[in-house]
């Protein structure tokens, strides 16, 4: 009785370890995050972990992040290996288990939680439970007891295809003619295009030259879309369609900042050559001391309520190969030129290597988008909601104008022009005056701006 009690027990353990096994899946890295990528697998299957180390780094719509093990434990089978794309959150990613846990059914386990997934929809039925509408046409009228051949076909009769069958034969320059479908009433299915070779090279010249160029070599080059292109696309189609945007443009005069832009660099860098101040690092200044004037700029529409913010957690747009994305600089309003400077330099190199973390581009209350280094003039930007206002800063251009106290008459200065997009339901054409007002006199006049080098 004793033995038998003791190989009870241990069938009990046993069991007890394998039920350990558990499955780990896609996590959410953000609140707005629905899938991501696998970039790669720090920890191989068989391998344990401890508690902090990194398990694994994950692509999410803006950058690829670290994911540290929250316990000790075994890697017991990758489900979504290395470069797995769109991978829903919540969706089983790997087996885990504790160290010494029996894992020798986390193959079984991966494969019931893989097939739990639904299937994909299959862009080419092999079969129907009914025919096409388009087959149950009459037939060709036949010209003997057996039915012809696709090639016997004249080339005014009519050959059933399904769509993706003809987009292929296009593309490739098969001719459908010369095709027998193995389909539904002999219909021209993806396989039979596929598989299709020609008899013979005359043939396959006679083909190729019958089709137009186009065909024969496509001119375009299809770039899947990015967990990041894609989240951009959604976000900016939802605030363009949804905010009702309204803009108000200004020209500013940049001599006065230029020249106190000279003379801060020349001082600069006597004490370090890589320290330098351009100019967005004074208008990014000027941007929080305008909300500071004009607070109601400084908001988001939440629905029920218009949320104001106290501090200014400013957003500026980088141009990184994957995407636009807004690192946040971080109550901009305390700093000074030189650690909004070099911050901001900071964020911009994390966010062109793709390692932000969400806290460093989620939030925000007001938006920077320049393009003046680019030479561009003037230009409109849609709202990164749920903020109300975003700031679209064109090139600084030499122009001429009136000056009555000149000998000529007129004078030349650089003048910016800047563009303020704004949610008419938070700010109304007013505010935004104001606020284009507060900003503009702080550029222009930039002594008055509290300055902490």
């Amino acid at each position: 009785m004793a033995s038998l009690a003791r190989v009870f027990a241990r069938r009990l353990h046993a069991s007890a370890r394998r039920s350990a096994l558990s499955q780990f899946n896609m996590p959410a890295m953000s609140p707005t995050m629905t899938e991501g990528g696998i970039a790669s697998w720090k920890k191989k299957e068989g391998e344990t972990f401890a508690t902090g180390e990194v398990l694994l780094e994950i692509e999410t719509d803006k950058a690829t992040i670290d994911v540290e093990a929250t316990e000790d434990g075994i890697l017991a089978k990758i489900i979504a290996q290395d470069g797995a794309k769109n991978v829903s959150v919540g969706s089983a990613i790997a087996i885990v288990g504790e160290e010494g846990d029996d894992i020798s059914g986390a193959s079984e386990m991966a494969s019931k939680a893989s097939a739990s997934k639904p299937p994909p929809a299959e862009k080419e039925p092999e079969s129907a439970p009914t025919p096409p509408k388009e087959e149950s046409a009459p037939s060709p009228p036949k010209s003997s007891s057996s039915a012809p051949q696709k090639s016997d076909l004249p080339s005014g009769d009519r050959i059933f295809a399904s769509p993706i069958a003809k987009k292929i034969a296009l593309e490739r320059g098969i001719p459908l003619g010369k095709l027998t479908g193995s389909g539904p009433n002999g219909r021209i299915i993806r396989e039979d295009v596929e598989k299709y070779k020609p008899s013979s090279a005359a043939e396959t010249a006679t083909s190729t030259s019958s089709q137009p160029p186009s065909a024969q070599l496509p001119d375009y080059v299809d770039t899947p879309v990015s967990n990041m292109r894609r989240t951009i696309g959604s976000r900016l189609t939802q605030s363009k369609q949804e905010l009702p945007h309204y803009y108000v443009t200004v020209d500013i005069q940049m001599d006065k900042v230029l020249k106190l832009r000279e003379v801060f660099n020349k001082t600069m860098t006597e004490k370090d050559k890589s320290a330098k101040l351009s100019v967005n690092d004074f208008i990014v200044k000027a941007v929080a001391c305008a909300l500071a004037d004009v607070p109601e700029a400084n908001s988001a529409w939440l629905g029920e309520v218009i949320r104001t913010y106290k501090k200014a957690d400013i957003s500026v747009a980088v141009a990184t190969p994957a995407g636009l994305i807004t690192p946040i600089l971080k109550d901009a309003g305390s700093k000074g030129l030189a650690t909004i400077s070099a911050e901001t330099k900071a964020l911009a190199k994390k966010a062109r290597d793709g390692k932000l973390a969400p806290a460093e581009y989620q939030g925000g209350t007001f938006t920077i988008s320049n393009l003046g280094m680019f030479g561009v003039s003037h230009f409109t930007a849609i709202i990164n909601s749920p903020q109300s206002c975003i700031l679209a800063v064109g090139a600084t251009e030499a122009t001429l104008v009136p000056a009555p106290e000149e000998e000529r008459g007129f004078k030349t200065v650089q003048i910016m022009k800047v563009t303020l997009s704004s949610d008419h339901r938070t700010v109304d054409g007013a505010v935004a005056a104001r606020w284009l007002s507060a900003f503009k006199g702080y550029l222009e006049n930039p002594l008055t701006v509290h300055v902490m080098i």
